[in-house]
């Protein structure tokens, strides 16, 4: 594929967190449309949904999705929401 073409992808890029640092029991999963996280104590749960929150919405901003953004530029957003 030349560097001018744009992946064709299915739409079905999606993000998962994971957390598994939970100590009191509970069981944390928040869905949505592009993204779900699991478990992790409520600050780690809390955390990671908001940053997928801000990183899908910094996208929709640039006009783009999960689907059509490079994937440096997602990880890139994604770790500059996860550090504030």
């Amino acid at each position: 594929m030349g560097g001018s073409e744009k992946r064709s992808r299915s739409g079905k890029s999606f993000l998962l967190g994971l957390g598994l640092d939970a100590k009191d029991g509970q069981k944390r999963i928040t869905q949505a449309e592009r993204f779900s996280v699991v478990g992790g104590s409520e600050e780690t749960h809390d955390k990671m949904a908001e940053t997928f929150i801000k990183t899908c919405e910094d996208l929709k901003r640039k006009g783009r999705d999960l689907d059509d953004a490079d994937p440096r530029e997602i990880s890139d957003l994604l770790d500059k929401h996860l550090r504030r």
